[in-house]
């Protein structure tokens, strides 16, 4: 008989995948000053968050505390809109994951990537279920998957089958955005679950699944800031922009030395159980650091862009590197530089 997730559990996991079908845009209302806004001064810097994401993490690393500019939070779905706000000139930089500035880039958004991070990716997995008897991703063959269509998850599919020698045409891909593939995984109805963490981390904590693979040394564990042509173009805004990317590399470093402390805030924003935003914190979140976006992540993206175009999943070819602005690398390290891992407790 199959382990249902407790309803305990289930319910922020539930909230959170809905959150991340992007089915909503955005909202202005979030910040602990409770009108969405930090700092001081004349200038704004509109910036697009994800619940859990830059401002939580600039707040618990006290990086909000001595702003000489004020910072607009709006809090949005998933990367999809924000880059779509991006585009608009509505925000002037937000972070996403690795796939959707290629989606984005396909449709001729006017966006830049501007700063990089590098983490393990053994948060993207795909997860059968504990009794399950699939064993290799080879066994994988004629079975059903289910994935959110252009996600990181679906790239890291892709990826994974390709390493076996199968394709997409091999399996029975069911395209369901997260909260339905929960309770398709749940109950049975596909035979395994593309998805990133924490929601892998989720299913591991509550043993309702296990990871069949994962996408280390298969997808490239990348994740972007992303500015708007208009703000970069703007000296002071450009200024802040530089500065506020020093705040969030800080508190990146804050994270790794305080993984704990991070989590329960972590887990308070976001409505995770503690335990697992810790073991996502340990697992992937936790061991990002900043990098340079230079030749080797844009071949990294273009190698997915390309992979999607011949999907037919976006409608042109793209040419990565018009999508990208060094101008913030400064001395930091190749984004080829390993990720910072936790010891074994």
């Amino acid at each position: 008989m199959r382990r249902r997730l407790a309803p305990a559990l289930l319910l922020p996991l539930a909230l959170l995948l809905a959150a991340c079908s992007g089915s909503s845009s955005a909202d202005t209302s979030s910040g602990g000053t409770g009108d969405g806004t930090d700092g001081k001064g004349s200038l704004t810097l509109n910036i697009g968050d994800q619940k859990g994401g830059s401002e939580a993490v600039l707040r618990a690393a006290g990086e909000l505390d001595d702003l000489d500019y004020k910072i607009k939070w709006s809090t949005f779905t998933s990367g999809p809109p924000l880059l779509e706000a991006v585009n608009a000139k509505a925000v002037d930089i937000g972070g996403v994951g690795n796939t959707p500035p290629v989606f984005a880039a396909g449709a001729g958004s006017k966006i830049k990537v501007v700063a990089a991070t590098h983490g393990t990716s053994k948060g993207e997995a795909i997860l059968v279920p504990s009794d399950s008897p699939l064993k290799k991703t080879e066994d994988l063959k004629g079975k059903s998957i289910a994935v959110a269509q252009g996600s990181s998850a679906h790239y890291q599919l892709v990826a994974s089958l390709e390493e076996a020698g199968l394709t997409l045409k091999d399996v029975k891909v069911k395209y369901l955005q997260p909260a339905d593939a929960l309770a398709a995984f749940i109950s049975g109805k596909v035979d395994a679950w593309a998805v990133w963490d924490p929601y892998t981390s989720q299913v591991l904590q509550a043993k309702q699944g296990r990871i069949l693979t994962d996408g280390e040394g298969v997808v490239n564990g990348l994740g972007f800031q992303v500015a708007s042509p208009t703000a970069l173009a703007d000296k002071k805004k450009s200024a802040a922009i530089g500065d506020f990317l020093e705040r969030l590399r800080r508190a990146q470093d804050w994270v790794y030395e305080h993984p704990e402390e991070w989590a329960k805030v972590w887990a308070k924003d976001t409505g995770l159980p503690y335990d697992v935003a810790l073991a996502s914190v340990k697992r992937t979140n936790g061991t990002r650091l900043y990098v340079a976006v230079d030749k080797a992540a844009i071949a990294s993206e273009q190698q997915i862009a390309d992979t999607f175009t011949e999907l037919k999943l976006i409608p042109r070819k793209v040419t990565f590197e018009d999508f990208v602005d060094t101008r913030y690398n400064g001395e930091l390290p190749p984004s080829t530089t390993a990720p910072r891992l936790y010891k074994e407790s």
